[in-house]
């Protein structure tokens, strides 16, 4: 958005007076979120475009407190008539008391006034973004007979969102973000193999001059195609090596979601109550940061309209600090972190995480893997589950290799890996310095999706099981 009166989202004095509905039965606070939302998106697959959609979404949701009760409503009519009749509904369902009479004054938006991209997605045409595929589709097919089927996709999204409340909160953003993704089936003596590679920031089409869809392409095909020759996993407690980047999405799920104030609230978290606890490894530092920019999870405001903000959760091993959204840190008495985040105007805010990452240590790779005598070194790893009330988890091996004597030598077949995110936190005993984030994601919580962000350094784990399929 490049101010609130270009936008011709909602007007400044409208939403005064929208605020004040929903203040009008009663009400200790009311939010207005404003989005529009548009994206292109193009799927390439067995040679041939099967999709290629453009799409808009506009609307806004009104979310009304009272006491513990919180009412919600959302419309795609931006109208001031509808507006106000849609925060009424939400101060209705907040079961408002008494009308009392509010006046509602905001300032100037804090925020990003304008994208900081070089190139707006929506000014490249789309035959362009369908040249990426073909050439991406090209390069894999070619790279080995044995590669059977390739997928590609291209999307990029542009979402500009305004965010109103009566405690004087008000923000703006523009948020470009772009991805790219290759996918490849190998086939062979041993079955079908995959291998993928996918890149995505939040930029514009400048992605593409700064990374080559032919590169991500030979990587996806010589993934599957490695994978071919691939022994068994085996089975049991193991040492593990994680390298940089691939295993960011383990800490995400294992234990970033533990640290969500709305699940340790609910008691189902099993890093509730330990705040100035040792945690972890006095070797871990753990951060979430929405200001990393360029990453996936990156913004400039959360979508409750908190600036954004780089929180040491873990520091030395030592539990410093939950994520907050505005309503869990309204309640105890302190201010959010920024991480109030939902999938859209038409969903309530919730407690997300943005960009989370280990911290680098001072240890190199080839150190570490000449330290293990035997082991699995993970290269990547894929989807999993996990419970944050314990921490235990499953996550699929996605790319991983053999350790003997110090050295990484046969590829795996994909396994699971199997542990407790609490433990693994203890039983880190190495972190290299070759800190990375890994590939774009989106994080599923509550039926609502949001892009985010993970990073690792390569990192040793004593005490992990591991579920192959050698006897």
């Amino acid at each position: 958005m490049s101010s609130v009166k270009e936008t011709d989202v909602i007007e400044t004095d409208v939403l005064e007076r929208v605020l004040a509905a929903g203040l009008s039965t009663g009400a200790d606070f009311a939010e207005v979120f404003a989005e529009d939302r548009r994206s292109t998106g193009a799927v390439l697959d067995d040679g041939k475009v099967e999709e290629l959609t453009s799409g808009r979404d506009r609307g806004a949701g009104i979310r009304v407190v009272v006491g513990e009760a919180v009412g919600f409503a959302h419309t795609a009519d931006l109208s001031e008539r509808a507006l106000i009749e849609t925060a009424k509904i939400a101060a209705a369902a907040a079961r408002g008391a008494a009308g009392t009479d509010r006046t509602i004054a905001l300032g100037s938006p804090t925020g990003r006034t304008t994208p900081s991209v070089d190139i707006l997605p929506e000014d490249i045409g789309k035959a362009r973004k369908v040249e990426l595929l073909v050439a991406a589709n090209e390069v894999a097919r070619h790279h080995h007979s044995a590669i059977t089927q390739v997928t590609a996709r291209y999307n990029d999204n542009r979402r500009r969102i305004l965010v109103a409340n009566t405690d004087g909160v008000f923000g703006i953003d523009d948020q470009i973000k772009t991805m790219f993704s290759v996918g490849c089936v190998a086939s062979g003596d041993t079955g079908m193999q995959t291998g993928r590679e996918s890149i995505g920031h939040t930029i514009g089409f400048e992605l593409f001059d700064r990374y080559a869809v032919e590169e991500l392409a030979e990587r996806a095909a010589q993934r599957a195609i490695t994978k071919l020759a691939a022994r068994p996993a085996p089975s049991g407690q193991m040492t593990v090596v994680i390298g940089s980047g691939g295993g960011g999405v383990m800490f995400h799920e294992a234990c970033g979601h533990g640290l969500e104030a709305d699940l340790v609230k609910k008691g189902a978290s099993v890093f509730a109550g330990r705040v100035g606890e040792l945690v972890a490894s006095p070797l871990i530092t753990l951060v979430d940061d929405a200001t990393m920019g360029g990453e996936w999870g990156q913004f400039a405001i959360d979508d409750e309209g908190h600036v954004a903000t780089r929180n040491v959760l873990i520091k030395d091993g030592v539990l410093v600090d939950y994520m907050w959204d505005g309503l869990r840190a309204r309640a105890a008495g302190r201010s959010s972190s920024g991480n109030g985040r939902r999938q859209s105007y038409a969903h309530l805010p919730m407690v997300r995480m943005t960009n989370t990452y280990l911290m680098g240590g001072t240890s190199t790779p080839d150190e570490i893997i000449a330290d293990t005598a035997e082991g699995v070194y993970i290269s990547h790893l894929g989807g999993g589950q996990v419970n944050t009330a314990t921490g235990d988890f499953v996550f699929g091996m996605t790319e991983a290799y053999l350790i003997e004597d110090g050295k990484i030598t046969e590829p795996l077949r994909e396994g699971n890996l199997i542990g407790n995110g609490p433990a693994v936190l203890q039983n880190i005993d190495a972190v290299a310095n070759d800190f990375a984030m890994g590939p774009p994601g989106t994080c599923g919580k509550d039926g609502q999706g949001v892009p985010v962000g993970d990073g690792v350094p390569t990192l040793r784990v004593h005490g992990l099981t591991i579920g192959g399929t050698a006897t």
